[in-house]
Order: C-alpha cells, then sequence, then structure tokens
C-alpha cells in the first residue's frame, strides 16, 4: 500500500520500488530522472530477486543518498522481517553493520525511546552534520538573519537621506546607490537563506526545482565576495576622510562589516563550495 496526500493505491506486486515521488501523477520517465529510484528499479532488474537480508540490505546500499556538500543524505534505513517479527536497522548510510530489534520484545518494554546514533560505532561525518548550525536548527541564526537584513535596509535609507540633506558630501549618489542596491540584494537573500531549508545542504549555486528568481539570488555571496575589496577600499578612504561625517562614516564601518560577517557565515554554510 502507497499512501499518497490524497490517494491510497494498493498491489500485489512481489517487489516495488519507490522514491520521493507521487506514483499516481509521475509515469516512470520521469520517475528515472530521481537517481535513487532509477539505480533501485537497474538493480532489481539486474540481479535474481530474494528475500535475504543480504539482498535488501544491497539494494538500499545502491539507492541511499549521501550529497558530497555535507554528507547528509538518508539517516537510517529499515529492513522489515514480517513473518520473524525482526528489524535491522543501518544508520547514516552506512550498511558494514546494523543493529537488529526483535519486535515483541521491544513492545514487552512498553513506551521508550533509544539513542540511535549510540547503537553505532562513531561517525566523523554524521557528527559533523549534527554540529552544522544552519537557520533552522537554531533560532538564533533566524532571528540574526532577519535583523542583519532589516540593518542593511536602513543604512540604505539613511545614506539616502545623508546624500539629500547634504549635496556635497564625498558619498556621491553613484556610492549610494551601489551600496543601496547591494543592501537590498542581500536583504532579499537573506529571506531567501530563512526560508528555504534546503540552500544548506544541496549543492551550490543552489537551484531550487520551481524557481528561477531563488536560483539565481544563490549568487548573490559570488557578487559580495566580488565586491568586498573595492567597497572596502572606499570605506577605509571615507573614514580617514575628515570631510565625512562621523555618523557616515560609522554606517559605511558597520555596513562592511555585516559583509564580511556575511562572507564568513556563506563560507561555513558552504555557499561557496561549488567545486563540490
Amino acid at each position: 500500500m502507497i499512501v499518497e496526500p490524497y490517494n491510497l493505491i494498493e498491489g500485489n506486486d512481489p517487489y516495488y520500488v519507490l522514491s520521493n515521488f507521487c506514483p499516481s501523477i509521475t509515469d516512470n520517465e520521469q520517475a528515472r530522472k530521481l537517481d535513487r529510484y532509477r539505480n533501485g528499479e537497474d538493480f532489481l532488474k539486474s540481479q535474481e530477486i530474494n528475500p535475504s537480508l543480504a539482498f535488501c540490505s544491497a539494494l538500499s546500499d545502491t539507492m541511499h543518498v549521501c550529497r558530497s556538500r555535507n554528507g547528509d543524505g538518508t539517516l537510517l534505513t529499515s529492513i522489515w522481517d514480517t513473518q520473524e517479527g525482526l528489524v535491522n536497522l543501518y544508520f547514516y548510510h552506512t550498511f558494514e553493520s546494523t543493529v537488529q530489534f526483535n519486535l515483541a520484545e521491544e513492545l514487552e518494554k512498553g513506551d521508550h525511546m533509544i539513542n540511535i546514533p549510540s547503537l553505532f560505532p562513531e561517525n566523523k561525518e554524521f557528527e559533523r552534520l549534527a554540529n552544522y548550525k544552519t537557520p533552522f536548527n537554531t533560532p538564533e541564526l533566524r532571528v540574526s538573519l532577519v535583523l542583519l537584513g532589516g540593518i542593511l535596509t536602513l543604512f540604505s535609507f539613511l545614506l539616502g537621506f545623508s546624500l539629500i540633506r547634504n549635496k556635497n558630501s564625498e558619498v556621491t549618489l553613484k556610492n549610494v546607490f551601489f551600496i543601496g542596491a547591494m543592501n537590498l540584494l542581500l536583504t532579499g537573500y537573506l529571506f531567501v537563506l530563512a526560508t528555504n531549508i534546503y540552500i544548506y545542504y544541496f549543492d551550490a549555486p543552489y537551484r531550487h526545482y520551481s524557481s528561477n528568481l531563488i536560483s539565481v539570488s544563490s549568487y548573490t555571496p559570488f557578487l559580495l565576495l566580488l565586491i568586498i575589496v573595492p567597497l572596502t577600499s572606499f570605506t577605509i578612504k571615507r573614514f580617514k576622510s575628515v570631510k565625512t561625517k562621523r555618523w557616515i562614516k560609522a554606517i559605511l564601518v558597520s555596513n562592511n562589516l555585516i559583509y564580511l560577517m556575511l562572507l564568513v557565515s556563506f563560507g561555513y554554510w558552504g555557499l561557496y563550495s561549488i567545486w563540490n
């Protein structure tokens, strides 16, 4: 039985491969575009089908996902023996070791929780993933993205106001327009980072499945990397100038520090890891 959001599909096939799609609205040609489904289907066509644990674990290994950027993908794999009431559990797409549970014995224990990673040998790749901080597992980071976006937008308006108030300012219309546009672009990108979890795990630059705008926004970190040197040079010159007002100096320096902070964050999140 396949349970879809608005449909149930029942069948009696001796074996069946399923991946991340709804069979009722996805034909086989479309389904085969997914690597894990295609690997599983090809494996079953090329092998003699048998219900052994070795065969099932080999099939699971063939279909597992391990993304190159952070190593995330298939966290748990379970193989069920419904006749003997046994479950073999595999952790973090590693099939060299397994833990077997007897369902009858586990049910006799009543409600209880098991720390799965502690059942398996230490896995450094998983530990790195578990300690990987994103706005989706660290609320403080999401709040920080919102605050930084608000500050960058405020700086844009303040610089524009300074130009209107003092036309003889060393910060010219071209400077204000450039910094303001970059700030607003970064603010939009920070919103994208706060609302799209897959950016932190899929290959960079991230390609959204349905939004070209989000896909294009993934080049924002590279644009920031490109302009950071000339913008820092401009900020230093204005900071040293006696003609530049103190509050404008404070805005320019603070703005540049936010850029540097974002560069470090983008690097940590692997947004520059195009070589993967």
